[in-house]
């Protein structure tokens, strides 16, 4: 037996905990140990900011103008530590408007220079207020925003340097370094939000696919047993118990295909996969062809879609027969999607639509057509007799 094997149940469930706990943060907070790692830095050159001003105290034009602003500078850098870290839980945007108050504060205290500092100071190149902090600010941004937000926290404090010094090949150096790093950190933090939503998105389809393994178990034993018998059975006795048997077929199939793909999920954009909400309207006598890779549009267009597919295989179902078969296509064209129903039908005969709509049978008008109109997409009909029915739906990209 081993060490593990003998610990308390309170303590293997406290681990169990932590673990969960742990994944939970490297899943929705990917830049928790960098925001920390900012405080930890911060705090360190809030320090070496104190230690070279008190050691040079008797250069400055105004030694407790100095003073004051290492006291905004200590204060401010314990406040923003703790809003830093209590954001983790917050809104998406708190760290990012309390970064921009960081950037405001650390130009504002850059900004002091030329009342603290005396002129042999500024003629020896000597650093500017707060030069050793200061960077803090870009990072910050560089975390909150990402790649953007780093260049422009950036710019902000290196056009403030130049301001306060008016030379701008002292400050150049300094310049080079607050761009590389906002640069490297905002890239970073673009990464590591991307990398941690494919996580996301695997631990989703994991715990989903897990979930439709438990009730394809329980279903297995029950339900599609009994769809399965009364197809059998209704088969073998024909008539209406026939037609019985079709439904149950077909009732047998979508449920498999339910239970083994599942349903098409809305993402954490809002968009859904419209090829496997299409493959699960698939019977015995549908056959749906998609790619073999997602087709992502926003979860409302592909509800609409699915609902005009839909309509067109009832109304196949209902005019053409129980058992007529039918075949849906959906073609991803890049900046467009086409989707085609097709039936081998007696086809519609002319004028027949505009006599439904006129008589108030507004399933095509309305159900179909309508909904198509809304989404801004095209719908086209191509119908006679004797050559079938088929529906071609157009959808442009959003």
């Amino acid at each position: 037996m081993s060490a593990h094997d003998r610990d308390p149940p309170g303590l293997v469930l406290q681990r169990a905990i932590h673990g969960r706990q742990a994944v939970t943060e490297v899943v929705d907070r990917p830049l928790e140990p960098l925001w920390r790692g900012l405080l930890v830095y911060r705090g360190l050159t809030l320090v070496s900011a104190v230690v070279v001003v008190l050691l040079t105290l008797d250069e400055f034009a105004a030694p407790g103008g100095a003073v004051v602003v290492l006291v905004v500078m200590t204060a401010w850098t314990a406040l923003s530590a703790y809003g830093y870290l209590g954001g983790a839980a917050g809104p998406p945007d708190r760290r990012g408007r309390l970064a921009v108050a960081d950037l405001a504060v650390t130009v504002a205290v850059v900004a002091t220079t030329p009342l603290v500092q005396s002129p042999a100071q500024v003629a020896a190149d000597a650093p500017v207020s707060g030069s050793y902090w200061a960077s803090g600010a870009v990072l910050a941004c560089a975390l909150a925003f990402g790649l953007p937000g780093g260049l422009a926290g950036a710019l902000v404090l290196s056009v403030a340097l130049v301001a306060v010094s008016a030379r701008l090949e002292a400050e150049l150096g300094d310049i080079q370094l607050l761009v590389l790093a906002g640069l490297t950190i905002g890239f970073a933090a673009t990464v590591l939000r991307r990398s941690a939503e494919r996580v996301r998105h695997a631990v989703a389809e994991a715990a989903a696919a897990a979930e439709r393994e438990r009730l394809a178990r329980a279903v297995h034993d029950g339900v599609l047993q009994v769809l399965a018998h009364v197809r059998r059975r209704g088969t073998d006795l024909g008539g209406e118990a026939g037609r019985l048997a079709t439904l149950a077929g077909e009732q047998e199939v979508a449920l498999r295909t339910l239970l083994t793909v599942g349903p098409a999920a809305v993402d954490a954009s809002g968009r859904r996969d419209l090829a496997a909400a299409l493959r699960a309207l698939a019977t015995t006598r549908v056959t749906v062809a998609t790619p073999g890779y997602p087709v992502d549009l926003p979860a409302a267009c592909v509800d609409e879609l699915v609902a005009v597919v839909a309509a067109a295989l009832a109304n196949v179902a209902m005019h053409v027969g129980p058992e007529a078969p039918a075949w849906v296509l959906l073609d991803d064209l890049g900046d467009r999607v086409e989707m085609s129903v097709r039936d081998e039908g007696p086809g519609i005969p002319e004028r027949r639509l505009a006599e439904a709509e006129a008589e108030g049978r507004l399933g095509v008008a309305k159900s179909m057509r309508g909904r198509v109109s809304d989404l801004g997409g095209t719908i086209e009909l191509d119908t006679g007799p004797g050559q079938g029915t088929e529906w071609t739906i157009g959808l442009a990209r959003p």
